[in-house]
């Protein structure tokens, strides 16, 4: 059975090779040679070429568009960075800190289009659906986007808004990853559809998943401190499930929400997650959804060895420590 990991070391490979102009217009693509060179998962271009080579098509012919999958995700981080005057991105300088706003503008429209230029490397009959399952993958990105940027600014954002949020722009990506490559692998328009269902309650898992970890796990393991979006007053699906649940204890999360952030914000924030079992809820929840994306792999007419793969994937992307 092969694993994900057996794609990702391949993708890794391909995306550092990935050939981009240099000399006079060196300023407008180192940016983007830096920003795809600082690692991450890759995720979802692994995704995409499994798949695709789960469906009876050859990796190899779907490089190209994980590679767009790839570079539009990191496009996305590029001007996330922007929007949230970040000055780090995996543990180094961000695009925006290195090279200023204007670059970090016009290097992340750049990706955007290369994104799309890789992408529409596929057979001439695949075109269409493949560029409209990216199109709409990308405006939900988008729209996820701004509706995080509202809850910032928001005191009345549901569990059912930020499940919508999460959806658009995190599963949306995942989702699209699995049925692109599914696509190009020549699945039939009703497994693509239920691959795509598959990654976006991945994605939904992933998200809650790392909402978790910034609370319960180790920071060593972890990447960054615990603890950030609690310092950052994010709208997490640990605080709004005790926002939810009403009652003295919840009353007590919105105060301590409210202390400055440090050290003691975090502890006191912590203690109260820790009393309404919240730790336990959310693993719950990661557990719900990933059981929906194993619903819609179970549907699809994959080999019982390559269904195991992908349950696989569920088992590690929930079980993970970073």
């Amino acid at each position: 059975m092969k694993k994900i990991s057996d794609y990702s070391a391949q993708m890794e490979k391909y995306v550092r090779e990935v050939n981009l102009p240099g000399g006079v217009l060196s300023t407008l693509y180192q940016p983007i040679s830096y920003a795809l060179a600082s690692g991450g998962k890759r995720l979802r271009p692994s995704l995409l070429l499994m798949a695709a080579d789960a469906f009876g098509g050859k990796a190899a012919d779907a490089f190209s568009p994980a590679a767009g999958i790839e570079v539009f995700h990191n496009f996305t981080l590029l001007h996330d960075d922007v929007m949230d005057n970040s000055d780090t991105r995996r543990g180094r300088p961000s695009v925006f800190a290195k090279w200023g706003l204007n670059t970090a503008i016009l290097s992340g429209d750049t990706m955007l289009t290369l994104a799309t230029q890789l992408i529409s490397n596929v057979e001439d009959k695949l075109l269409r659906p493949v560029l409209d399952a990216f199109n709409a993958m990308a405006i939900r990105v988008y729209e996820g986007q701004r509706l995080d940027m509202d809850f910032e600014t928001s005191d009345s954002v549901t569990l059912d808004d930020y499940i919508r949020m999460i959806m658009d722009k995190t599963g949306s990506l995942i989702g699209a990853s699995a049925k692109i490559g599914a696509l190009i692998g020549g699945a039939s328009e009703k497994d693509a559809e239920k691959m795509y269902e598959y990654g976006m309650m991945l994605g939904v898992a992933f998200q809650i998943q790392d909402d978790w970890l910034d609370v319960f796990g180790d920071s060593t393991t972890f990447g960054k401190p615990i603890g950030g979006d609690i310092n950052n007053n994010k709208k997490s699906y640990l605080v709004l499930k005790g926002y939810a649940s009403g009652g003295p204890e919840a009353e007590a999360l919105r105060e301590a929400m409210s202390l400055p952030a440090g050290d003691t914000k975090v502890k006191v924030v912590t203690r109260i997650y820790e009393k309404m079992n919240l730790s336990a809820i959310c693993r719950q929840e990661i557990a719900s959804y990933s059981a929906k994306a194993l619903a819609a792999l179970k549907s699809t007419s994959l080999s019982d060895d390559d269904k195991a793969a992908f349950r696989a994937v569920v088992e590690k992307l929930t079980g993970r420590k970073k």
